[in-house]
């Protein structure tokens, strides 16, 4: 028996999983996504609300969670229409091909796509220029995803 072939596949599969997963911009402690914000909020109440640990569901190595049951089945039903781009990190920055944070009070809705930003000032440049700031962002974040 190769133990030495034993260990290195077992190290494989045990690592894997975390290799392949997206990048999601998520707490470092307890990986909750968006700082705990409700992703479906934005799209049905038209404003950011604090999600509940009551109302929480494991996706793409992170822990959604969501102000209301009914919310949480509408993101199980469909995440992609409500994760928001760019693994929830700062559009603008990603516009840079930078990962930051955000304030999810800081937000919009583009063509059915929930953007993120860091502060109000950052917004601001954001909403006068998003058309070319997405094109930017989204060629960005195809190189950046897989990257923690």
């Amino acid at each position: 028996m190769n133990w030495n072939r034993i260990l290195i596949l077992t190290l494989a599969v045990i690592f894997s999983g975390s290799l392949l997963s997206k990048d999601i911009n998520k707490s470092f402690f307890g990986n909750v996504a968006i700082e705990g914000y409700d992703p479906v909020a934005y799209f049905t109440e038209g404003t950011p609300v604090k999600g509940n640990s009551d109302f929480e569901y494991f996706f793409d190595d992170a822990k959604w969670r969501f102000s209301s049951a009914q919310n949480k089945k509408l993101f199980i039903d469909n995440p992609k229409k409500y994760i928001p781009q760019y693994g929830g990190y700062c559009a603008f920055a990603m516009n840079l091909g930078e990962k930051y944070k955000i304030s999810p009070e800081y937000w919009s809705i583009h063509n059915g796509k929930l953007y993120l930003n860091y502060n109000s000032d950052v917004q601001e440049k954001w909403l006068k220029e998003k058309e070319s700031m997405i094109e930017n962002a989204d060629k960005n974040w195809k190189s950046l995803e897989q990257k923690n």
